[in-house]
């Protein structure tokens, strides 16, 4: 029989050995925070092929027309390239809600653009076989009286279907989803159409009804659309459920709509569409707007898992009823900050992905002797502008410039031509200006002491709402030039949101002198 010291310390290592046991690290659940693409991106499209997803969004007034992101792991986007680096001849803006696919081999994107004949918003498909190379347009592929917007296609039976969303112009008329067949190559509309849903005048659709996304899982066909108004400050989108066993229906709506809606930290999601995971996971990437920068960031790409209940055979958004500000990630992929956009053009390959106006044309540009030269051909009070998106409300953008006499070198927040702010140099004189309702004013001037080969100019921006301006000669510190914030609100558009970036204007074939350019987030 073992004596007592050495049953006692028996004991003492069977509990050291249990406490080791029951205090061993469970598996961490790796999140991510929402947005997942930051900045301006409506309306996004989703596809996986293979490992990878692709996605699509909005651009609406801003060229190049359709930007798209690729990601591995649904968290972490890169920015591949826009749809159309040209516009397509027949369209003049309005570049809303592209539908992403890929089907034998081939990328087809549908897409609503603004004619030019008319002004009426329509529907146009492109395609490609490498889509980091652009698509080639086929051109109008719908009109539908007023308005045709919001195309999706779903297969069914093996034969390709277009949905889109109608009469959102036509008086006296309900708005209502429609479908028709599409031809085998998808460039063609070959059926008759028919009716998918209506919108409930007295509900939580009054304010209309579209971006219906479909996809399939078991015996069902099931959707999700939005409902009410989609943009700006007044906003109050929310996202529905329906469900039918064929695609001509009839559709039933899920009686608990809506089941996606505002709430403090998200405003007015709505309008995306589903992808699944190679686990099964079925995830809703949308837009929303965040609830601290709303207007001045836009509407963002956001994620929003659903689940299933297997008894009613209903989806439901994993979270409840709002967008997730943080939830469990996707393959345990942990989430990057978002990278600060930094360019010195001594750099021969320095690029940015620039965006301008499509109603002022892309200006041209060029970089010389370490100069990025923005010629002067816009005649809008802005002048010519190129500008990146704003991921983040608060951030700080900076310009290093070689002033020039004759020629306002700027830096410029820009809502649209007529509407935007401004800190520039001309020679040796700084001025602070806006322009609004087409209107330009000067806030203030403030001329240098001396001549300067050389100053960086930065604005700082607080939930994109206040500016303030400084700036900073070569060996100098930084002055500021206002001692109040600058306000802004003026600056988003209806369905958009500003772009920062630089502007000039001048006496025609003259050109900025730009040495850098940084954006950076706090």
């Amino acid at each position: 029989m073992p004596s007592l010291f050495v049953r006692i310390l028996l004991c003492l290592l069977i509990t050291v050995h249990s406490l080791a046991q029951s205090t061993k690290p469970s598996a961490i659940t790796t999140t991510y925070r929402n947005p997942v693409i930051p900045g301006d991106f409506a309306d996004p499209s989703i596809i996986r092929v293979g490992d990878t997803y692709y996605a699509v969004g909005t651009s609406s007034e801003w060229g190049p027309a359709f930007p798209i992101y690729t990601s591995k792991d649904l968290v972490n986007w890169t920015y591949v390239g826009p749809v159309f680096q040209k516009l397509p001849a027949w369209t003049m803006g309005s570049f809303w809600a592209p539908e992403l696919i890929y089907r034998q081999g081939t990328y087809y994107v549908y897409y609503t653009a603004r004619r030019k004949s008319d002004k009426h918003s329509f529907i146009g498909v492109a395609t490609s076989h490498d889509l980091r190379s652009g698509f080639t347009d086929h051109g109008l592929l719908l009109e539908w009286t007023s308005e045709a917007i919001d195309p999706f296609i779903i297969e069914e039976a093996g034969k390709p279907y277009i949905t889109w969303k109608a009469y959102g112009l036509d008086k006296g008329k309900s708005i209502e989803l429609l479908g028709a067949e599409l031809s085998t190559d998808g460039l063609k509309v070959i059926g008759q159409h028919f009716s998918l849903l209506t919108a409930d005048r007295s509900g939580w659709e009054a304010g209309g009804m579209e971006g219906q996304a479909i996809f399939k899982r078991g015996t069902y066909y099931y959707m999700t659309y939005s409902g009410n108004a989609c943009c700006g400050t007044g906003c109050n989108y929310q996202v529905g459920l329906a469900r039918a066993q064929n695609l001509r229906g009839p559709w039933e709506k899920f009686s608990g709509n809506p089941v996606l809606v505002s709430d403090d930290t998200w405003k007015c999601p709505g309008h995306g569409t589903v992808v699944t995971t190679p686990d099964n996971r079925y995830v809703y990437l949308h837009h929303a707007y965040n609830g601290t920068d709303f207007t001045f960031t836009g509407r963002q790409g956001v994620l929003s898992e659903l689940v299933w209940n297997d008894k009613t055979q209903w989806p439901t958004f994993r979270y409840g009823t709002a967008v997730p500000a943080q939830a469990e990630a996707f393959g345990g992929a942990s989430q990057k900050p978002i990278s600060p956009q930094t360019v010195h053009f001594t750099n021969p390959s320095a690029a940015l992905p620039w965006v301008w106006d499509v109603s002022q044309s892309e200006p041209p540009t060029t970089i010389q002797a370490g100069q990025l030269q923005l010629s002067t051909v816009s005649t809008s009070p802005t002048g010519s502008f190129l500008g990146l998106v704003i991921q983040k409300g608060t951030y700080t953008f900076s310009a290093d410039i070689a002033p020039q006499p004759h020629i306002l070198q700027s830096i410029c927040v820009y809502g649209d031509a007529n509407n935007s702010l401004g800190f520039g140099i001309r020679n040796d004189s700084l001025e602070l200006w806006q322009v609004k309702d087409g209107v330009r004013q000067v806030l203030k001037n403030h001329r240098l002491t001396e001549n300067v080969s050389d100053i960086t100019l930065q604005v700082h921006s607080h939930v994109g709402q206040y500016y303030t301006c400084s700036f900073q000669t070569s060996g100098g510190k930084s002055q500021q030039i206002t001692t109040e914030p600058v306000n802004g609100s003026f600056l988003p558009r209806w369905d958009r949101a500003p772009r920062i970036g630089i502007s000039v204007s001048g006496p025609p074939h003259t050109h900025s002198l730009i040495r850098s350019v940084a954006l950076t987030y706090p």
